[in-house]
C-alpha cells in the first residue's frame, strides 16, 4: 500500500526497537520504491549503527545497499527542539 505514494517519509527511524516482521516489511517497502519513487528517512541513529539495529544480517545488507548508495544529507549540531526551547 505504501508503494502507491510518490514520496514516502520515514521520520525518526531507529527510535524504537523493530521486530523481525518490521524489518522484513521495511525491506519490502524500500525494495518496492527503489528506482521508482522517493523515500526520505530521518534518523538520529547514525547509518553506521543501522546494521545492528535491523537485527537481521541478510535483510540489513539488502536495505543498507539501497539506502547508503542514495543521496545522504547529514546534519550535525544541537537538536532544533532544544534550541527552540531556549528561545521561548
Amino acid at each position: 500500500k505504501y508503494s502507491r505514494f510518490q514520496l514516502l517519509i520515514l521520520d525518526d527511524f531507529g527510535v524504537s526497537q523493530m521486530s523481525a516482521d518490521d524489518t522484513t516489511n521495511l525491506f519490502e517497502i524500500i525494495e518496492a520504491k527503489t528506482d521508482v519513487n522517493s523515500i526520505i528517512i530521518t534518523s538520529q541513529l547514525p547509518v553506521s549503527k543501522w546494521y545492528d539495529y535491523l537485527n537481521n544480517d541478510t535483510v540489513a545488507d539488502a536495505i543498507l545497499d539501497r539506502v547508503v548508495h542514495s543521496h545522504r544529507i547529514e546534519i550535525e549540531g544541537e537538536s532544533m527542539r532544544k534550541l527552540r526551547s531556549k528561545i521561548n
